[in-house]
């Protein structure tokens, strides 16, 4: 009897193959006190532990053929980087000293720690790098409890590595980045995974190797057997069990369309985005490394319109220096020859024990607490180093500032002040910038996009944030599995907004973009073109697709048709005005 599963696709594609269930033991970790006379030979045994750990990661490393997306590579580096970072390293071994605990059980309560500081991150991209310490942790643990740990002895690798993947659908709680690369050339097909979500590590190496994937698909193992015969649909997020020869020769009728339309899309790189009617769209892309910019290139995009900078407080107890800052600001700059770079400034939580803030207890509600812009104006030594190495890195290619979670003009003038300054000190010490860098801010609060008249005058371009603006909207955390099926974009009071914030960049005669998820799922393009939106960004591996919607669109009519939507006085019109809109 066919059945299906539902979980949230991440990677576009079709497969259809054999179940491969991915059964791990759990680890039992033993807590107990240990003699005073053996507590530095118990420092000793954790100390070997990571050293293991890095000699496994390292041979991982090794093994990465060159043609693998850069997105595993820079994983493993991230994990090689923790296990030489002192709240991993430096805090078990204060716990093994002061508490006489035994290492497993130090580390434990060390990732607890830490993981719990994750959670209470309000961006959703930071919140699920705790699956950095997740597995970090995980692989150090099973060095601990192994009886005979040594380099080669990898159970997760010894798994992968000898068993037959190709032509499977892996089905496992979660995979790691190693994981992936085991995989990644063995044929697998796809992956199903009963935990993450849209920016989980599975996702993004989906989404870099082109396969199928869907994740958050809650006790999958539980309703599918092991060489089972499935059908992933990777774009809708839905598993199909129980196939007969109808539904198999559906989705392979879908499979050879996908393929054809992914060589269609292809031959869309490089060739402008323009409407039927002649408008001419710009399509930037958003990046959280800056190994990310290699992505920007491959597409052809008119360049970076979100670059996150939050890595560079990651997985430290210090803040970056001016230094830090700039190295990696050229790294993109020198990837993408000329091509203009959106900087944001810090968007940080409330709590930064584990990324390179200032401290402070940790907030109740960090999505409403001091954090982006509210921490960088109230501290300084935080927010000085990165404010000078962005108009250094200015001086090097056409880089524009901008200011995350505005909320009144007073903080545009802060900055503004700020910015002044800091041009005067580097005067003084004699470096290069760009006078005139243009300063714009993201709206993503209601106040700010209901008065982005106000802002308007003040920056030099503004950029929506829908993510955190329809949460903020419509007083829902996204990222909630409980009240995340009230995450509307199509909301009347979010399209409402969107809108008031185009007319006022318009009205002011400067750029209004949009960086949010919205800017990169197809089935809003031609509504945003009738608001009047003329420049996106997104995550590059949805640009070309976004532009083929734009040269089948006309915005003259879109943007009629969006009138009326605005004006309907009831839900059924409005609902057949959206759905007119998306047809048009």
């Amino acid at each position: 009897m066919p059945f299906s599963l539902q979980g949230i696709g991440v990677s576009r594609g079709y497969a259809i193959g054999r179940t491969y269930l991915l059964q791990r033991n759990q680890l039992e970790i033993t807590e107990y006190t240990i003699p005073e006379a053996i507590v530095e030979d118990e420092v000793q045994r954790f100390l070997g532990s990571l050293d293991i750990a890095r000699r496994q990661l390292r041979d991982i490393r090794v093994r990465i053929p060159a043609t693998s997306s850069r997105d595993v590579a820079a994983f493993i580096d991230t994990h090689l980087l923790m296990l030489e970072d002192a709240t991993l390293t430096e805090a078990p071994i204060k716990l093994i000293r002061a508490r006489r605990c035994n290492a497993e059980w130090a580390l434990k309560i060390q990732r607890d720690s830490l993981v719990q500081v994750f959670e209470q991150m309000d961006d959703p991209y930071l919140r699920t790098r705790k699956d950095d310490v997740e597995h970090v942790v995980r692989r150090v643990q099973r060095i601990l409890v192994a009886e005979d740990p040594t380099y080669l002895n990898d159970p997760d690798y010894a798994e992968l590595a000898t068993s037959r993947l190709e032509g499977r659908i892996i089905v496992a709680d979660d995979l790691t980045p190693a994981d992936t690369i085991l995989m990644q050339h063995q044929g697998v097909l796809a992956f199903v995974t009963e935990y993450g979500g849209p920016l989980s590590h599975t996702a993004i190496l989906a989404r870099s190797l082109g396969i199928p994937a869907v994740v958050g698909a809650r006790s999958a193992r539980a309703y599918l057997g092991h060489d089972e015969p499935v059908i992933i649909d990777g774009r809708n997020g839905v598993i199909l069990v129980g196939l007969d020869e109808r539904i198999l020769r559906y989705y392979r009728h879908r499979q050879k369309e996908e393929r054809r339309e992914l060589r269609e899309l292809s031959k869309l790189k490089g060739k402008p985005a323009v409407t039927r009617d002649g408008v001419t769209i710009g399509l930037q892309a958003n990046i959280e490394l800056p190994e990310d910019a290699a992505s920007v290139r491959e597409v052809a995009a008119d360049g970076i319109g979100l670059y996150r900078t939050e890595f560079l407080f990651m997985n430290r107890s210090d803040a970056p220096d001016e230094e830090e800052h700039l190295a990696s600001y050229l790294h993109v700059i020198k990837t993408l020859e000329g091509s203009p770079i959106t900087i944001r400034t810090a968007d940080l939580g409330a709590d930064k024990q584990v990324d390179g803030g200032r401290g402070g207890p940790v907030c109740t509600n960090p999505a409403l607490g001091l954090r982006a812009i509210r921490l960088c104006l109230k501290d300084l030594g935080m927010f000085r180093p990165q404010l000078r190495a962005i108009l250094r890195a200015s001086a090097h290619g056409p880089v524009r500032m901008m200011i995350p979670m505005l909320c009144s003009v007073q903080e545009v003038f802060q900055v503004l002040r700020l910015v002044a300054e800091t041009k005067q000190e580097l005067r003084e010490r004699g470096l290069a910038f760009d006078e005139h860098l243009p300063v714009g801010g993201m709206i993503e609060i209601p106040a700010a996009a209901v008065c982005a008249d106000l802002f308007a005058r003040y920056l030099d371009f503004l950029s929506i944030g829908t993510n955190d603006l329809i949460q903020y909207t419509l007083a829902i955390d996204r990222v909630d599995d409980e009240v995340n099926y009230l995450y509307d974009p199509l909301h009347p009071a979010v399209l409402t907004l969107i809108h008031n914030t185009i007319r006022a960049g318009h009205k002011a005669n400067i750029p209004v973009s949009l960086c949010g998820e919205m800017a990169g799922d197809p089935r809003y393009t031609r509504l945003l073109l009738g608001l009047g939106l003329t420049q996106f960004s997104m995550h590059p591996t949805g640009l070309l697709e976004i532009k083929r919607v734009i040269q089948n669109s006309n915005v003259a009519e879109l943007s009629e048709a969006v009138r009326h939507l605005l004006r309907a006085t009831d839900a059924e019109k409005y609902a057949a005005a959206l759905k007119g809109i998306a047809q048009n």
